[in-house]
C-alpha cells in the first residue's frame, strides 16, 4: 500500500521508541519513503523479513544505521531500498502530532545528543509508565 502512495496507519508495538512512541498508547501514520534524513522515523525491512520502526541515525551512501529512541546501544543496518515508509504523524489519545514539525525535530535531535545519559532518562520514563498503569488499575 505504501508503494502505491497510500498512507498507512499502524498501532505501535514494543517500547523501543520510548519516550516518543509508546506501545498501547500511540498509532503511527506512515507514507511512502520518497525522502528521509537523519532524525526521520522509518519502517525498514531487516534481514529475515523482520520490520522495525526506528529512527535514522546515520546515512552513508546507500547504507543506513537505525536506532530506537529507547535503545542505549542496539543498532540495525539496512539499505535505502529496505525503507518501506516514513512516519509523518503520531496519533496519541485522539491528538495528532506532526513529527516533521520543527519542535518535534528539535526534541528528537536533543534526545540523540542525550545518548550518554539516556539510561537514566529511560529509567525515569519506564518508572513513570509503571506508576501510571498502577494508578489506572485502582
Amino acid at each position: 500500500m505504501l508503494q502505491s502512495g497510500n498512507s498507512v496507519t499502524l498501532r505501535a508495538k514494543g517500547n523501543s521508541m520510548l519516550p516518543f512512541i509508546m506501545e498501547e498508547r500511540d498509532t503511527v501514520v506512515l507514507q511512502k519513503a520518497e525522502a528521509f534524513a537523519v532524525g526521520s522515523v522509518v519502517l525498514a525491512c531487516l534481514p529475515g523479513n523482520r520490520y522495525v520502526l526506528h529512527r535514522v541515525y546515520r546515512i552513508k551512501g546507500e547504507h543506513i544505521m537505525l536506532m530506537g529512541d529507547g535503545n542505549l546501544h542496539a543498532t540495525e543496518y539496512c539499505c535505502r531500498e529496505d525503507v518501506a515508509g516514513v512516519v509523518v504523524k503520531i496519533i496519541r489519545d485522539g491528538r495528532v502530532i506532526d513529527i516533521t514539525s520543527s519542535s518535534q525535530l528539535f526534541m528528537a535531535a536533543l534526545w540523540r545528543k542525550l545518548l550518554p545519559v539516556r539510561r537514566y532518562l529511560l529509567f525515569v520514563c519506564r518508572w513513570w509508565m509503571r506508576r501510571d498503569r498502577r494508578m489506572k488499575k485502582r
